[in-house]
């Protein structure tokens, strides 16, 4: 199997992760692509995409996370049904969405001259993640035993507030980050998948 993906892609880093909890790692071939550079494979332009043994194209992140973790029996990451799946699912989806609008700040900043930001597309994208976070910080997920795909996901968000937005998130979530440290210390593929420093 081959994974496009970037060493900076959050999307990419939850793929990583989901490969060492599933005893894949090895067998994966992790190509170091820009999303521009997908083209054949993902008609979107998005890492990560996965290119399976017998050359079957699949993305994105969640759909190769599920992939994946039907390669292997043990550990489970995608519950198969009732509230545990949905539950992990819709965790996911939260993670997916912290990072989505982190992206779109960076990009913002990056890709568009200041004269041309627009403040209030900036601050509806901060609002998503500050709502994420209060909502998180309200309620953290509990973990068990076992970290599933939404544990994963919102572990790489947090981390991807690190990196590119200098962890503010911190200060004002002292149980997600208490959160963060514990996923840190249980699932040593976190720190293993840490991207360059920025």
């Amino acid at each position: 199997m081959k994974v496009l993906s970037s060493p900076a892609s959050p999307f990419g880093r939850k793929v990583k992760i989901t490969a060492k909890l599933k005893g894949l790692y090895d067998r994966i071939i992790f190509e170091t692509v820009s999303a521009t550079d997908v083209g054949d494979t993902n008609p979107l332009s998005k890492i990560p995409a996965l290119i399976t043994d017998d050359g079957m194209a699949i993305y994105d992140s969640p759909v190769i996370c599920e992939y994946l973790d039907a390669q292997v029996a043990s550990p489970v990451l995608f519950p198969g049904e009732g509230a545990k799946r949905w539950r992990a699912l819709t965790l996911g989806a939260l993670g997916d969405g912290i990072i989505d609008a982190a992206i779109m700040l960076v990009y913002e900043s990056r890709h568009r001259p200041a004269e041309m930001r627009v403040e209030s597309w900036c601050q509806m994208q901060q609002k998503k993640i500050d709502q994420a976070l209060d909502h998180l910080e309200a309620t953290p997920p509990e973990m068990g035993s076992q970290p599933h795909y939404g544990h994963v996901t919102l572990a790489v968000a947090l981390a991807y507030l690190d990196f590119r937005h200098e962890g503010k998130w911190r200060a004002g979530h002292p149980k997600m980050v208490a959160w963060l440290n514990a996923f840190d210390a249980a699932v040593p593929a976190f720190k293993e998948t840490a991207p360059p420093p920025a």
